[in-house]
């Protein structure tokens, strides 16, 4: 017999009370890691490193080593070539907004997004920190797009990272809190950019569109449709400026 609370039960009633009893299921981890860092930020985390391990499969299947997947097939495909954009070929705007370049650029920007990136989406919420995050790397392709070298292929997934920062300075700033960590992580941050093979120009141009971006939300932030129409406008600007300004360019360089 087995004691009870009250008296005492046999082993098969206990065997057979356990049985009814519905053990709670473990949670999956992604579904945890969402709860605690942000259902946008894991998911955006996953996409950028799904896409470097494409592209690094591509770069082992092409003779090279998969840690340089920027020599991957793929990693050509998709990477942004501002004259290759202005001949039509739209897509790597966007494409390229997912690219790394080696293990280590991947893993400092994704430690970023984890740590900056959750706690921005804490604090504006679901579509407004993943529209802070689209209009960032929209700022950085645009800004490509104007003033990069034409034939030089680039992988634009810091520029996202670095609207980020600048959407959460605004929003430290608004609440009057103490910038001087985060403009020292920015300004090192900078300093970086001008090593040979860094997108100085997309860094800052997501930076700036982040800003932009962040500070559209707070002045509208009591009227949602308001932040919607606003947002939108933002981004098709940038979008329309980083198709159609490069090609205009080309064809008035061709005509003359």
């Amino acid at each position: 017999m087995t004691p009870a609370s009250v008296g005492f039960q046999c082993p098969e009633c206990v065997r057979e009370g356990q049985a009814s009893v519905r053990r709670p299921r473990p949670t999956p981890p992604l579904r945890r890691a969402g709860r605690r860092f942000g259902v946008v930020t894991v998911s955006l985390i996953a996409v950028n490193v799904a896409v470097f391990v494409v592209t690094a499969v591509s770069a082992g299947l092409a003779g090279a080593s998969p840690l340089d997947n920027q020599l991957s097939p793929l990693f050509a495909r998709f990477s942004q070539v501002p004259v290759l954009v202005a001949l039509g070929e739209d897509w790597r705007v966007l494409t390229a907004a997912f690219l790394h370049i080696g293990p280590v650029h991947l893993a400092l920007n994704m430690l970023a997004l984890l740590l900056f990136g959750s706690e921005l989406e804490r604090q504006l919420g679901r579509w407004r920190y993943l529209a802070v995050y689209v209009v960032s790397l929209l700022g950085g392709a645009a800004a490509l797009q104007l003033f990069g070298e034409p034939g030089r292929p680039v992988a634009g997934a810091s520029a996202a990272i670095y609207g980020l920062l600048g959407g959460l300075g605004v929003l430290m700033l608004v609440r009057r809190e103490d910038l001087r960590a985060l403009l020292t992580l920015l300004a090192i941050n900078v300093v970086i950019s001008f090593l040979p093979g860094v997108s100085l120009l997309g860094h800052l141009g997501g930076l700036a569109a982040g800003i932009a971006a962040t500070g559209v939300l707070v002045l509208s932030r009591r009227r949602q449709r308001l932040q919607v129409v606003l947002v939108l406008l933002l981004a098709g600007v940038l979008l329309a400026t980083a198709l159609t300004v490069p090609t205009l360019a080309v064809l008035g360089h061709a005509s003359g």
